[in-house]
């Protein structure tokens, strides 16, 4: 007999203080927001009732989160998990946990993930060490594969951090959409704008101070240029302390803890895929089969269509990311696609963003009983993917989940090539900025006359400041030593 999952406490914590050394470590604001969600739930009880803590790995130094977590929490003997790196996950996680618990494997579930960018930052600047936890020990699950996504033809090139492949996706698009470069900065701006917007509403945003399309175009001290065409107020933020936990259970478990159902939000379903893992394979920069694939494919198995969402949750890392993926899903464009604000404002704490998307999900769809969310997480450069689709209203038919990767596999790809010289097409560009905030050096995939893709790069001070004025996809040019030549 299938159990029916659903989420019953959330929670979302932050910190802001200036001396580093005296905050909490990631570890211990998974511990307060675990706690926490407890309490959303009204329910403190379900913590000592956890059968599994889940853990979304960050960029700290404990090798098992979890068990430490289930310490705290009264259930030292919980199974303990930990994920693989990538903004996918947590939306991976719950789709497991939601499967977990349909089938009877587990009972309740608790899932945290918290990151102290800002403080590991203002500790290294001051030369402090911050002395965080080790929480040793082996997970008993490991959630993901680690993948590394840098394809030998991309390394060597100073590639390889989503501040270079990002925005040449940006490039990619707009050569593909037939726009100058000034209606794509119009474009993108605006969507940032309404972002921060979305921000400024989210008692639990990192920025609350909505941007209009002109301030996030403006170059200042605050806004420095990052990667052409994006500069820094268009990056995800990593610069914050931010933790979230869920807390998930079977119905028949709710009713026994005496769970108000006023705190109950259904995952209807979930899906994942990924495209190709080297993005020297993908067919274009511009396009994601997995998003495509994937992102409908959930739709229909909860059996609603773009036209049933009421509230929405794009991945936002940067604005490509959010525009593919609503071309991609069929998303309306002039509509809100975020719940939060996204990882600009409402914050990126790397892997764990998703986290505090499903749980801002789960607050306003309670406040606006039966309406319908979707949930879109993204990993690595734009190329791991998880969806959910949740409500307040139960499913007409229990928990529903596919891997769709062997449909994606089906879809075109490319060869590359690391070594050649000869004539080749640029595809897509971008155009790195050095910390005076001056073009420092180009990177350029190319295309062959075969089709085959290259990579080069460009360090001619002229050609990159004719970079960023004019449109340099689709020009031609010569590859020697790695180096584009016009």
């Amino acid at each position: 007999m299938s159990e029916t999952p659903i989420i019953v406490g959330v929670a979302q914590v932050e910190q802001r203080i200036d001396d580093a050394s005296q905050g909490k470590e990631p570890l211990q604001m998974m511990i307060d927001a675990v706690g926490l969600a407890a309490e959303d739930a009204h329910c403190p009880q379900l913590l000592p009732e956890a059968g599994s803590v889940r853990v979304v790995r960050g960029i700290w130094p404990y090798a098992n989160p979890a068990k430490a977590v289930a310490e705290a929490i009264g259930n030292p003997t919980a199974e303990t998990a930990i994920t693989q790196y990538g903004g996918n996950f947590v939306q991976t996680t719950v789709n497991q946990s939601a499967l977990d618990i349909r089938d009877g494997a587990q009972d309740v579930v608790v899932i945290t993930g918290a990151e102290c960018g800002r403080s590991q930052a203002k500790a290294g600047r001051a030369g402090v060490d911050l002395n965080w936890s080790e929480a040793p020990g082996t997970p008993d699950l490991v959630i993901g594969e680690d993948i590394d996504m840098r394809g030998p033809a991309e390394q060597g090139l100073g590639m390889g951090r989503p501040i270079t492949h990002y925005p040449m996706f940006e490039n990619a698009l707009r050569h593909h959409l037939g726009d100058t470069i000034p209606q794509q900065m119009e474009r993108i701006s605006k969507l940032w704008s309404g972002f921060s917007a979305v921000a400024a509403q989210n008692p639990h945003a990192w920025i609350r101070d909505a941007k209009s399309p002109e301030e996030l175009l403006q170059i200042s001290n605050v806004n420095r240029p990052v990667s052409f065409p994006y500069p820094k107020l268009m990056n995800s933020n990593n610069n914050v302390d931010q933790g979230a936990a869920l807390i998930m259970c079977s119905v028949s478990k709710a009713k026994a803890l005496g769970i108000p159902e006023s705190q109950w939000v259904y995952p209807w379903a979930g899906t994942d895929a990924h495209d190709t893992y080297y993005i020297s394979n993908r067919d274009n920069f511009y396009s994601s089969p997995a998003i495509r694939i994937a992102g409908q494919r959930c739709l229909e198995l909860a059996g609603v269509g773009v036209s049933d969402l009421d509230l929405v949750d794009v991945y936002s890392c940067f604005p490509v990311a959010v525009q593919v993926a609503a071309r991609e899903v069929g998303l309306d464009m002039t509509k809100p696609l975020t719940v939060t604000g996204g990882l600009t404002f409402a914050g990126g704490p790397l892997n764990n963003y998703v986290m505090h998307s499903i749980a801002r999900m789960v607050e306003l769809l309670r406040a606006q009983p039966g309406d319908k969310g979707l949930i879109t997480a993204n990993g690595g450069y734009l190329t791991k993917h998880a969806f959910g689709v949740y409500s307040t209203q139960a499913p007409d038919v229990v928990y529903r989940h596919e891997d769709l990767q062997h449909e994606v596999d089906k879809t075109p790809t490319r060869e590359a090539v690391k070594e050649y010289s000869g004539p080749a097409t640029v595809e897509s560009y971008t155009v790195m900025y050095g910390s005076d905030g001056e073009p420092a050096k180009g990177h350029l995939s190319c295309l062959l006359e075969n089709g085959v893709r290259t990579w080069a790069n460009c360090e001619e001070p002229d050609v990159l400041q004719a970079m960023i004025t004019e449109e340099f996809c689709g020009k031609p040019t010569q590859v020697h030593d790695r180096l584009a030549h016009f």
